[in-house]
């Protein structure tokens, strides 16, 4: 399986930018696609996650109204627009699969890609 994310860059406060995360070889039933970040020193933490099925999303209240999380089940690809960016947004962005199997449960994370908000 790879997950290979994109779209992420430099870019002023107040600014957008939308990511996203596409994904490979996958032989199972995805049920979440999400974006986590992670700045140094800290824990990865989720930003926003979307299922499959029914497109429920759930975001981190620090991105509430202003990132959009959305998927793509036949490209298997999902994106995160973020708007009006600030420079708490800074961070290596993440993106993430979970699903299953009748025997097993899958946990797959992209390679990352920066995301940098200048004031």
């Amino acid at each position: 399986v790879q997950l290979q994310a994109s779209g992420g860059g430099l870019v002023q406060a107040g600014g957008s930018l939308r990511l996203s995360c596409a994904a490979s070889g996958i032989r199972f039933t995805i049920d979440v696609m999400a974006w986590y970040r992670q700045t140094p020193g800290n824990e990865r933490e989720l930003v926003a996650s979307i299922t499959s099925g029914g497109g429920r999303a759930r975001y981190a209240d620090s991105v509430k109204g202003r990132f959009t999380i959305s998927r793509d089940n036949a490209k298997k690809t999902w994106y995160l627009q973020m708007n009006n960016l600030n420079f708490d947004d800074t961070a290596v962005y993440y993106c993430n699969v979970r699903g299953a199997t009748t025997k097993s449960g899958y946990d797959y994370w992209g390679q990352g890609t920066q995301v940098t908000v200048s004031s």
